[in-house]
């Protein structure tokens, strides 16, 4: 699987713009703030409906614009297919596959896997639950659309619960419709929590091999699903804090309070860890992302790393190249100087200025 081209209308500081990739290593470089991040970030919304920096569609569309346009071509299994984004100010956005329009965003994924890596991600890991909790439901979401379809339920059933917390305030009336909803819930909320038990399993045996490579076996972790609440135990724990939720017109137990723990040699990283500890750990989870997609779709993901070279040390570099050396990786950075005498094979580079890309004209003798 990679991505063959990209075209942009109207998106970010683009006003137009159409890129053609390598299936290898494509190298975008440039001042900051000239526009390196928002190519890849259009290539992360096609695949996923959505920015990585969680940002709304409208502010993706370019300043003084009503809409604006993504259309990707990419292959996979030796067919080609394309992908068109139609962004609005004030309707949803459309989206099509090869020519169709899509009904449910379930439909889109697992069409184009995409993993992007930037410094924020290096954070992750000392990151509040919520940021957790947004990387395990986005990554299976992608692996498992029946998992997406779960979760939009379980969501638009919590808001009704909310909604109704609140009004029981008004009208004592409508506790009693309380246990239909709660039933739902436990329903939909269970499946989530097994699920996601299921899906840290292997994220966990990966991160520990994967982080034993980076320190040299030096340092051991270990990740767990630090849930909320058991699905056996779910309807007892409504039940019991039903009074509490009612007062503050919330629902205060659920797998929308999960998170995910890491500890290194018995320390819990997220509060505890250094810096070097955190990062490791990020690039390690980042890295599993990478091998479960492989693992489970049977396709390599195609690779985003938005400036993330210079936030890694010399050895962290190595192991990072040596993991992605077989799939398509779209790397942005503000010069070439960290690629000179490199070990990486770089199949095409582009200069990106205030919005415009070009292939850089340069011999290969001139850069490496």
């Amino acid at each position: 699987m990679y991505v063959e081209s990209i075209e942009l209308s109207q998106y970010r500081n683009y006003a137009s713009a159409k890129v053609e990739f390598s299936p290898g290593v494509n190298i975008f470089f440039g001042d900051n703030a000239q526009g390196k991040t928002n190519l890849l970030e259009a290539v992360y919304v096609s695949g996923t409906s959505r920015s990585h920096k969680g940002s709304k569609d409208k502010d993706l569309i370019r300043f003084g614009q009503e809409e604006a346009h993504i259309r990707l071509f990419f292959r996979k299994n030796d067919l080609s297919h394309r992908l068109d984004f139609h962004l609005r100010q004030k309707k949803a956005k459309g989206i099509a596959v090869d020519g169709v329009p899509i009904r449910r965003l379930a439909e889109l994924f697992g069409m184009l896997h995409v993993v992007f890596f930037s410094p924020e991600d290096l954070s992750i890991i000392k990151s509040g639950p919520a940021e957790r909790r947004r990387f395990m439901d986005m990554e299976m979401s992608q692996l498992d659309r029946g998992y997406y379809s779960l979760l939009v339920s379980y969501n638009k059933l919590l808001q009704e619960r909310n909604n109704l917390l609140k009004q029981i305030g008004f009208a004592p009336s409508l506790r009693e419709t309380l246990d239909g909803w709660d039933a739902q819930l436990i329903g939909k909320g269970g499946e989530i929590v097994r699920r996601r038990e299921a899906f840290l399993d292997k994220v966990a045996l990966m991160m520990r091999e994967i982080h034993g490579g980076l320190t040299g076996g030096a340092e051991d972790i270990l990740v767990h699903y630090d849930r909320n609440i058991s699905p056996e135990d779910y309807g007892n724990a409504l039940m019991e804090n039903r009074e509490r939720d009612i007062r503050t017109g919330t629902t205060s137990v659920g797998p929308h309070r999960d998170d995910i723990g890491f500890a290194v040699n018995g320390t819990d990283i997220r509060r505890y860890g250094s810096q070097g500890q955190q990062r490791t750990a990020a690039l390690a989870l980042k890295l599993s992302q990478i091998r479960l997609i492989e693992e489970i779709s049977g396709e390599k993901p195609v690779l985003l790393l938005d400036d993330v070279l210079s936030e890694l040390d010399h050895h962290r570099q190595n192991y990072l190249l040596d993991s992605i050396a077989d799939i398509q990786t779209m790397i942005s950075c503000t010069g070439l100087d960290d690629f000179v005498h490199g070990r990486l094979t770089l199949d095409r580079i582009f200069r990106v200025e205030d919005g415009t890309v070009q292939l850089f004209q340069t011999e290969a003798e001139d850069v490496l």
